[in-house]
């Protein structure tokens, strides 16, 4: 049966396209090795590699990379339903195709109804692209699960968390949960860190009201809170006890730009 390809959207724009600069890149990123932990999950960033790519690559370099991902990502393209799986489908990058774990995606779709079938959601989105070239480096053979997520309802975002977690205590297998996000975008240096860092202390805590709670009230544009709230309450109901903050960073560090950035954090749920 022919296997349906996702094929790159921002390849060449993201992250380059030519797979003998990507791989240089990658291992530039995911420089020096580390002892690498299991983790439950962690929060990711999804900016071109330029500028987010190091934070990134902190954080895969921390990590064991299972042989099954789920990465839950926001819509940035406002296309297609707002809480989008694929289950029957494999992602192409420069470094080759990574296949979808169809039995979690359907056992998933199973267990959380509202999360509906939709490739058209995923077809230009960046979030989840560009997580995948760093997971092809470090573990090479996987499968994952992707999810798009266009809503911003608290009790959605903790429905589907409570989903992945009854889903995952049933499976015999580790399984990393991604949760693709940027922080504050677009105010000042200044601002972003202070922003970022009240965020940065929900997620520290293991909080995931809280975290949706501070984001709402302090304006603060973390485009992926959605995930990572999704990611925390999944994290926590599994038995999680204890967050790191891996690194972070703003676009400025790279520009020299201070006057309008977006910031990258890379944290660690164990």
């Amino acid at each position: 049966m022919r296997v349906t390809i996702r094929h790159p959207a921002v390849a060449g724009r993201f992250y380059p396209g030519d797979p003998i600069v990507l791989r240089r890149d990658l291992e530039n990123y995911l420089s020096p090795e580390t002892t690498a932990i299991s983790a439950f999950g962690c929060v990711v960033p999804h900016a071109g590699y330029m500028y987010s790519g190091a934070v990134a690559g902190a954080v895969y370099r921390h990590l064991q990379i299972p042989k099954r991902c789920i990465i839950l990502c926001p819509n940035h393209t406002g296309l297609g339903e707002p809480l989008s799986i694929m289950t029957d489908a494999a992602w192409q990058t420069p470094l080759g195709t990574v296949p979808i774990d169809q039995p979690l995606a359907e056992e998933l779709k199973r267990e959380f109804p509202l999360l509906v079938e939709d490739s058209e959601a995923h077809r230009r989105e960046h979030a989840i692209e560009v997580q995948l070239p760093f997971l092809q480096t470090i573990a090479q053979d996987f499968s994952f699960v992707p999810i798009a997520l266009g809503t911003g309802r608290f009790e959605a975002l903790e429905k589907l968390g409570e989903a992945l977690a009854e889903v995952l205590k049933k499976v015999k297998t580790p399984v990393l949960t991604i949760a693709s996000s940027d922080m504050n975008h677009y105010e000042n240096d200044h601002i972003t860190r202070i922003k970022d860092h009240r965020a940065i202390e929900k997620i520290l805590a293991l909080d995931a009201r809280g975290l949706f709670d501070v984001v709402m009230t302090e304006q603060i544009s973390m485009c992926g809170f959605g995930p990572t709230v999704a990611m925390l309450t999944a994290a926590s109901r599994l038995g999680a006890t204890s967050a790191e903050l891996i690194r972070y960073a703003t676009s400025g560090d790279i520009s020299g730009d201070r006057d309008m950035v977006v910031g990258y954090a890379g944290i660690v749920v164990r």
